[in-house]
């Protein structure tokens, strides 16, 4: 099998064309200011046949990431729907590869988003994610901002 691994400097505030099928609309755009050596693709683009979605990942962060918070806020038709927030690197025994990586390696993930356990109805969703690389989270190293546009409801 062969594979390609390239990176693509992303401009932000240019959105980037995820996907886009009979039900389902994906795109993102950064938030920040800053251009980032960044991809992200999901498959199979789709929403109402229920599946699981495989991720691919792959990014250059601009710090050291001994300490990793996600913070996630969904809104659906422009009310918020979902506040989260996870601590995913905290300096000692952490479960994922990125936790410990110096700025400037590589990281490249798969992973599954499962998709299938939420039942989303028709509309438009927009989520934020901000990711930080301190505890106080000051220090914001990510911001991706997602529009995902569910064409018929999945239910």
């Amino acid at each position: 099998m062969f594979g390609l691994l390239f990176f693509i400097l992303f401009t932000p505030g240019v959105s980037e064309f995820l996907c886009t099928s009979s039900d389902l609309e994906l795109s993102y755009t950064f938030c920040d200011s800053t251009a980032h050596a960044f991809t992200f693709n999901v498959t199979p683009c789709n929403i109402v046949d229920k599946s699981d979605w495989s991720a691919a990942l792959t990014w250059i962060p601009r710090s050291d990431i001994t300490f990793l918070t996600a913070v996630f806020n969904v809104w659906y038709d422009g009310a918020r729907a979902l506040h989260w927030r996870e601590v995913l690197c905290s300096g000692a025994d952490d479960k994922y590869s990125v936790c410990g990586m110096l700025k400037g390696e590589t990281v490249a993930s798969s992973f599954e988003i499962k998709g299938a356990r939420i039942k989303f109805p028709k509309g438009n969703y927009n989520i934020i994610l901000h990711v930080f690389s301190d505890i106080p989270e000051s220090n914001m190293i990510m911001c991706l901002n997602f529009t995902m546009i569910v064409k018929q409801d999945s239910f």
